[in-house]
């Protein structure tokens, strides 16, 4: 079942529970879909809904932080809510063991043998890790290994 099925039938899930928290995220992540859909006139694939739902993780958790360091408790606990319903429907996370391969890997891949080639590295890296990791740490993985 593709990743924008999957968010309907639980959008309509949250409508027949009467869950006005969760259909009120899944609403405003099809929107964020359906508005990057028409920015980049194509159509929503998986690929491109993963990197709308992280980008959206992302944005909440900057808020979170914002939220905390001013003493908005309550306003940090709603973003959380948010986000435990955004990431149920990204991939599992990927374990530091598991990074690390997939950076050996990519270096080996393209012959990567300094700073000058990262661009490649990552550029292997950047579809095999989509949603699955932070790609700004894992851009700093890449930078260490390189350097070495």
């Amino acid at each position: 079942m593709s990743l924008h099925s999957q968010l309907k039938d639980e959008m309509k899930n949250a409508m027949r529970a009467k869950d006005k928290a969760r259909l009120g995220v899944i609403r405003m992540a099809l929107s964020a879909i359906k508005q990057a859909e028409i920015d980049h006139n194509t159509e929503a694939n998986d690929e491109n809904i993963i990197a709308v739902l992280t980008k959206m993780v992302k944005q909440r958790k900057e808020s979170i932080k914002m939220f905390s360091e001013g003493g908005r408790d309550d306003m940090a606990a709603t973003e959380q809510a948010e986000v435990a319903v955004l990431e149920e429907f990204l991939p599992q996370p990927l374990s530091e063991e598991e990074i690390q391969q997939l950076i050996n890997n990519a270096i080996t891949d393209s012959g990567a043998s300094s700073m000058a080639d990262m661009g490649k590295v990552m550029a292997i890296l950047k579809p095999a890790m989509q949603g699955k990791a932070d790609l700004g740490k894992v851009s700093g993985l890449v930078r260490a290994a390189l350097n070495n």
